[in-house]
């Protein structure tokens, strides 16, 4: 009062969304970074920025780094992938059980008597009927961080890899005369990579529980061709480096569900166990 001079504290920023640069300055600058929610914001900060920061001191190929650390993520959740095939094993092995009981109560009037009857089936062979969803939903949260640190990563502003030049951005190995309403007007190579590979993993999955017989047609058409396609057409316009972190995501998938088959689930032993149980 009284004074022609006012000051005000304000405070300007000029340089990258680098997330560890922002925080620096202690004014919550780096809540610009659109990370996720609290739960996804929460496993970016704490360990995918952390990891990811940590590999690129030693490494200078940003594709290098997102493989080690695609490998990393899924050594760690390696406990979370065993117990879930064990599961899915076991379910498989208890089949013709489910079938009898299927026969036995064929009726809707019977509904509860059968229900009661799996789930004694079920205690009995040591499963439990949410051990194969419940790992794979703990998993949601890492694809979903996933999903929004690349793109938000300011590192991987204009660093190639393989045929890729910006892996910030879509990779193009064709670039169309028209726009396909929901693709795009080009072709991402890695987006053709991640149907292909979520393709042969849902086959390879389906025939070993014997998809053909435990389904409808409809389920397995959906989870065959429909799911592969709509990841098709999400993956075309996504950062190169989200859809190169799929990819490999489910190649490595393929690669531990086999070892886990070959040398952690012995079905034989499984069978002897539940008929040791009914006895």
């Amino acid at each position: 009062a009284g004074s022609s001079n006012i000051v005000l504290p304000y405070e300007f920023y000029f340089g990258p969304n680098d997330y560890r640069t922002l925080k620096s300055y202690d004014q919550k600058y780096e809540k610009i970074i659109p990370l996720g929610g609290w739960m996804v914001g929460w496993f970016s900060r704490l360990v995918i920025i952390p990891c990811f920061d940590f590999l690129g001191k030693f490494i200078s190929n940003y594709g290098l780094v997102i493989l080690l650390m695609t490998l990393l993520i899924k050594l760690i959740l390696s406990p979370l992938t065993i117990k879930s095939y064990k599961s899915t094993a076991k379910m498989q092995v208890i089949k013709p059980e489910i079938d009898k009981l299927n026969e036995k109560y064929p009726n809707e009037k019977d509904a509860m008597k059968k229900q009661q009857a799996m789930m004694d089936l079920y205690q009995k062979a040591g499963i439990s009927p949410m051990g194969g969803c419940l790992p794979m939903l703990l998993q949601m949260p890492i694809l979903f961080a996933m999903f929004r640190f690349f793109p938000a990563s300011i590192e991987l502003r204009q660093q190639s890899f393989l045929w890729v030049d910006d892996l910030s951005a879509y990779d193009s190995i064709l670039e169309l005369p028209f726009k396909i309403p929901l693709y795009g007007d080009h072709v991402s190579l890695f987006a053709i990579l991640v149907a292909l590979t979520m393709y042969f993993y849902s086959k390879s999955m389906l025939d070993q529980q014997g998809g053909d017989a435990n389904m409808m047609p409809g389920m397995r058409a959906m989870q065959l061709y429909f799911m592969p396609i709509m990841m098709l057409f999400i993956c075309n316009n996504l950062s190169s480096a989200l859809s190169y972190y799929y990819m490999l995501s489910n190649l490595i998938t393929m690669g531990l569900t086999w070892v886990i088959r070959k040398f952690f689930v012995d079905e034989e032993k499984i069978l002897a166990q539940i008929q040791a149980s009914k006895a």
